[in-house]
């Protein structure tokens, strides 16, 4: 039986494209493997980007995730066969931090067989480039639950804070026609829950509060897993923003298929 459950999450899926720093696979028999460029990621794995690092997968129907750094993302489920789309499916789980998702071929035929879990959120595509941030909430005082913060404490901080409206550099397309942001990490201006931006496509957001679609160049916001998913008015300060190593494909170091070469950087930790 256990057997059987590894030899299904061990199907090769995708490979590392680009890489700017430490990215590590936690693999569902419990070992852990550093990737390179051209590693390979399989379905079951749980991707861990360490801080400064960006990593780009490619899988193997052309779709793209990009990672932002000190990201957790798993792949439940993958599959696609060019002559079977019946066989279609995509289920991920972002477990925290954020990323870049490029529908590939998938995506475009089987648009409802994709999905991305997130803590407050799930997300379906209609063919599709956006980007997904999820920042946790902060750990309740002793003797106090918080309800979490609402879509008013989001408009107030964007306001007070008054954020950069760009997303992405002119190298990696700019996904809302805006004056890029400077290479500045997103995370302590961004307030607790999903926040999202839609480049190209629409896609549609479900929690246990309702569902919204969004289209290309708005931004959403999902406080947490009971309040439903909101159009926000402007940019609250979602960046995405790789170093130019990274863009120009470079970067990290490289996966060897030799036998006996490339254990460095391609090794597995029991």
């Amino acid at each position: 039986m256990w057997s059987a459950t590894f030899a299904w999450a061990g199907q090769v899926v995708g490979t590392v494209r680009q890489l700017s720093g430490p990215l590590i696979a936690k693999k569902a028999d419990g070992k852990v493997k550093v990737l390179a460029l051209r590693s390979e990621v399989e379905q079951g794995d749980t991707l861990v980007s360490e801080k400064n690092t960006y990593a780009l997968i490619k899988f193997i129907d052309n779709s793209e995730i990009t990672l932002r750094p000190d990201s957790s993302f798993k792949i439940e489920s993958f599959a696609f066969d060019e002559g079977k789309p019946d066989g279609d499916t995509a289920t991920f789980n972002l477990v925290k931090g954020g990323l870049r998702q490029v529908t590939g071929l998938l995506g475009k035929r089987s648009k409802e067989k994709f999905s991305l879990k997130t803590p407050t959120a799930t997300i379906g595509i209609r063919g599709t480039t956006f980007i997904a941030h999820y920042v946790p909430p902060p750990p309740a005082p002793p003797g106090r639950v918080g309800a979490g913060p609402t879509v008013t404490d989001l408009m107030n901080s964007a306001s007070a804070t008054k954020p950069p409206a760009g997303l992405l550099p002119p190298a990696a397309g700019n996904p809302v026609g805006k004056s890029p942001a400077p290479p500045t990490p997103a995370g302590p201006s961004l307030m607790p829950g999903l926040h999202l931006t839609v480049a190209d496509g629409a896609i549609i957001v479900t929690n246990n509060g309702g569902s919204m679609g969004f289209q290309a160049g708005q931004f959403g916001y999902v406080p947490n897993v009971n309040q439903p998913p909101v159009i926000v008015p402007s940019n609250p300060n979602i960046q995405f923003v790789p170093p130019p190593s990274f863009n120009a494909g470079s970067g990290g170091p490289t996966a060897s298929n030799t036998p006996g070469q490339g254990d460095a950087t391609d090794c597995i930790v029991r």
